[in-house]
């Protein structure tokens, strides 16, 4: 893809456009969409986009945004068009402060993932369904934490690859608890095939963008190089995000978690999840009286 012409291409008027995700980085896949940002202050969100077989996920930025999370995101985008400096502007000072947005977007996610946890066990109490998915979602909270502390750019399909290769340290013995509650020894071709159709169905309700485009296509790709964990980690963290996204409004839509069931894999036995949950919870306090 010629990258230059990108903003032509997409008729993103003059507003300043930057490229990011896994294609400014040493680890992209054939199946890795490329992630453009126009910086055009709306509010919308993101559009999938298909440009000579090629998948653009179209974001919409804006210089005036705050959260650690986004600004990461944000951190070493490759210009593609910036007349008038501004983003040139900005890239420096996220740069300045990128140590403390990886701290803060950690402490963040160690919140969310003890929040997660605490709904895991009243959802046992109360008896709903969306117990498991509450577990699930406080691991995948605790490996974005881990993630950040380790400074690495964060991204759902190469994640569970860098915490393999993360040096050992006090923080990082917390990688264990990951991959023990998250699943992936349950992972096989047979029960892939399940899950990304229910992933995708997930998110074609959630997200209404065609995401299951690449949802599909990294599936595909994880599959063919045998790479079973890393596609069974990375659906499970998409299905997180579009689970956050609803999560206060579940009871509104209890029906949904017959594809969660399978798109997620729950857990059955409630006795184990108050266990990994009880784990999660206690990485996260350590990790916070760790001094980060």
């Amino acid at each position: 893809m010629e990258l230059e012409k990108i903003p032509e291409t997409l008729n993103l008027s003059d507003s300043p456009v930057g490229l990011g995700g896994c294609r400014i980085s040493d680890n992209s896949f054939d199946s890795c969409g490329y992630d453009v940002v126009v910086f055009d202050e709306k509010d919308e969100p993101n559009e999938i986009i298909s440009i000579h077989d090629e998948i653009v996920v179209l974001h919409h930025g804006t210089f005036s945004e705050t959260n650690s999370k986004k600004l990461l995101e944000y951190d070493g985008l490759q210009i593609l068009r910036d007349d008038s400096w501004e983003l040139q502007m900005f890239l420096s000072k996220i740069k300045e402060k990128r140590s403390s947005l990886f701290v803060d977007f950690a402490k963040n996610s160690l919140i969310e993932s003890m929040f997660c946890c605490q709904k895991t066990i009243e959802s046992i109490d109360n008896s709903d369904d969306f117990a498991s998915c509450w577990q699930k979602c406080a691991t995948f909270y605790l490996a974005d934490a881990i993630t950040s502390l380790n400074k690495q750019r964060l991204g759902p399909t190469h994640m569970l690859d860098s915490l393999r290769k993360f040096p050992k340290s006090l923080i990082n013995e917390h990688i264990s608890v990951v991959t023990q509650t998250v699943g992936i020894e349950r992972a096989t071709p047979v029960l892939l095939e399940r899950m990304v159709k229910s992933t995708m169905g997930f998110s074609d309700m959630i997200e209404k963008n065609n995401h299951s485009q690449i949802i599909q296509k990294t599936h595909d790709y994880f599959v063919k190089n045998s790479m079973i964990s890393d596609c069974y980690f990375y659906l499970g963290y998409v299905n997180k995000e579009n689970f956050i996204k609803i999560k206060n409004n579940l009871s509104k839509n209890p029906d949904l978690i017959h594809v969660l069931k399978t798109a997620f894999d729950v857990e059955s036995d409630l006795e184990l999840l108050k266990q990994q949950s009880n784990i999660i919870k206690k990485s996260c306090n350590a990790i916070l009286e760790s001094n980060i």
